[in-house]
Order: C-alpha cells, then structure tokens, then sequence
C-alpha cells in the first residue's frame, strides 16, 4: 500500500498486536507517517536515511520469529535487496535473526545512543562490522566518539 504523494520515499509497514506481531522502528528520521487502523500504520524514508526495523512474531508455542535489519533507504536498484515490508527495498547495512543476536545488536544500539550520537549517523561500515562480528557469535569493536569524528570528517571533505 502506498502513501500519496510518496514518490522517493522507502516505506515500511509496521504491525502492532501485542504478544503475536510487533514490529517498530528502533531508530531513524521518519519522514511521513500514516496510521491505517490502530495495529497498523506505514511510514515513509528519505532517500539516504539510516533506520533500523525490528520484527518480532510469536505463535502459542513462543518465538517464531525476531530479526533486526539496520536498512538505508534508496539507493540504486541493485543495491537493494527485498525485506519483508519494506517498499520498494533498501540497501542492508546488518541483517541479524535470533533473540541473542537481535538483543546484542540492541544493546550497541543503546550504547551508542549513551555517546550522545544519534544511530542514523553513524558511520555505515560500522554496521556492517557489527552484523559481521555479531552474525559470527563476536563482539562488535565499539563505536567511539573518536571513529564518529573521523567519520564526520571524512564526509566533510569528500564530495
């Protein structure tokens, strides 16, 4: 389903029903937002936005489903890969499935929001380092002010 006048947006479709699907956006700059009924909404993403998309689904036997994808929206076509209600798909900076990884990712997540940095700023190597180290049952080097700096830097200067 499409948001009017949504042309260049990527947009995600989030379901809400507690305890069976929940799906939410732990961070990113939501550019539109549309609310279709109360489990259920689509929000929209510039072109070059950072956000990560959080799924997570039970049935009466428990978990069946929790993954964390860190996605920029846009890109060229073939950059994109498809995810499960994301339109038209974005470019996969961390791919993680299983509680322990998702939960780990979270918690670098919450770290570096603890720096005062904002997640969708970060540089995109570091996520794809993450999704490499925590993918391998490793711990991810962490992001530092310093490595935020020279990334702020080098984007300064690079056209």
């Amino acid at each position: 389903m499409s948001v009017p006048g949504s042309a260049g947006l990527t947009e995600v479709t989030l379901i809400w029903d507690e305890g069976r699907i929940e799906q939410w956006i732990r961070f990113g700059r939501i550019a539109r937002e549309r609310i279709v009924d109360r489990h259920w909404r689509i929000v929209g993403f510039v072109d070059g936005s950072v956000f990560a998309y959080v799924r997570w689904q039970a049935n009466a036997y428990g978990t069946v489903l929790s993954r964390i994808d860190i996605l920029r929206a846009g890109g060229e076509r073939a950059e994109r890969v498809a995810i499960p209600g994301v339109t038209p798909g974005a470019q996969c900076l961390l791919r993680l499935s299983g509680w322990p990884k998702v939960e780990a990712a979270l918690e670098t997540i919450d770290r570096i929001e603890a720096l005062g940095i904002a997640p969708e700023r970060v540089c995109p190597e570091h996520w794809r380092h993450v999704h490499n180290r925590l993918s391998l049952g490793r711990a991810a080097e962490p992001y530092t002010l310093d490595r935020h700096r020279a990334w702020l830097l080098r984007q300064s200067v690079t056209p």
